[in-house]
């Protein structure tokens, strides 16, 4: 059972902006209510300039979290953009292999990165929800279908397994205190979507953002992004994906379908696609470009009988699952069913 939390800003740094401070508490009773002890760490509130102008002391967070026999789980404060820029800090002298200890590490979007970085050290991790964005969320309460896999992770240190919501909702368009207590609009979910493939595969999952794994490829956002990631080796090669499943996420900036084209190109260029064993791919916000985004994956791909599983609740859509990297998982899309094993 989970007993201890550290929160970590290992991106933004938005969560120690006096304007988040409200959001800050509502997640702060929420966790103290699961009966969690609280730690942030020492730099996760310095706020949006001190954390971006500080990579080295993001590192020294992550790193102090892993090892301190006190926190059992490691609980990302939100996203970003930039947490490439902790490679340095974390692998020239191999700070994170030595540093890192069995701990429930969960975080999604830019941290797709840091999901990575801990795969090359060998640690499974689980992907898809945050604090800001899941904890703090301004409604009465946590989305019930978002409360209950956290409370599984918490409880168990595990997912077994996950299904499909019953309903998917609106972003939220503001995040002051008038829209504390503010239900967001439902709408049915239709579950799972096979695309193309048989609808039962097994493996291994790994992956995250796609966006995020744009940049890693493309320089416009950071330039020296790809170089740097390229130089530590962060994105793993074929023999690595060889009978895995790639997760792909979109992110709130709702890439257009041609930035998806080019983002699954990249992926395909790398030799992804012909070593996976299928790919499970998240709703997008509002389902905004959702029928672009599904025959992109057919035509890009080309591979018809490689399965793909559309309209996953992972990832930026709300209400968000959490997905585990690392262990074996049997996706049953036939049943509406992923099943995760230890």
């Amino acid at each position: 059972m989970i007993k201890n939390i550290a929160i970590v800003s290992l991106s933004s740094g938005i969560l120690g902006e006096p304007d988040a401070r409200f959001e800050l508490e509502i997640g702060l009773r929420r966790l103290q209510a699961f009966g969690l002890q609280v730690t942030f760490m020492p730099h996760a509130l310095k706020g949006l300039d001190y954390v971006k102008a500080h990579p080295e002391k993001r590192a020294a967070d992550l790193l102090q979290a892993f090892r301190d026999p006190d926190i059992d789980m490691i609980l990302c404060a939100i996203g970003g953009d930039d947490t490439y820029r902790l490679l340095p800090y974390l692998f020239d002298h191999n700070e994170l292999a030595e540093a890192v200890t069995n701990k429930v590490f969960l975080g999604f979007s830019d941290t797709t990165i840091n999901h990575l970085m801990l795969h090359k050290v060998g640690l499974r991790t689980f992907y898809g929800q945050a604090f800001l964005g899941d904890l703090c969320e301004l409604g009465p309460q946590m989305h019930p279908y978002t409360r209950k896999y956290f409370e599984e992770l918490i409880r168990t240190g595990h997912i077994r397994e996950i299904t499909p919501s019953e309903v998917w909702y609106n972003e939220r368009e503001a995040f002051t205190p008038e829209q504390v207590g503010e239900q967001l609009s439902a709408h049915p979910n239709h579950g799972f979507v096979l695309l193309q493939g048989p609808p039962v595969f097994s493996g291994k999952v790994l992956g995250g953002c796609i966006d995020t794994l744009y940049d890693l490829f493309n320089g416009d956002r950071y330039g020296d992004m790809p170089d740097l990631c390229k130089k530590y080796h962060l994105f793993p090669d074929p023999a690595d994906w060889a009978g895995r499943i790639l997760l792909l996420e979109s992110s709130e900036e709702k890439p257009s379908p041609e930035k998806y084209r080019r983002a699954l190109a990249y992926l395909k260029e790398a030799g992804v696609f012909d070593a996976v064993a299928g790919v499970l791919v998240g709703k997008p916000m509002d389902e905004t470009y959702a029928e672009d985004y599904k025959r992109l994956l057919v035509e890009v791909i080309d591979r018809p009988a490689l399965p793909i599983v559309f309209n996953v609740n992972i990832g930026h859509a709300m209400p968000r699952c959490i997905i585990p990297f690392g262990v074996d998982a049997v996706v049953d899309a036939e049943n509406q069913i992923i099943r995760f094993g230890d």
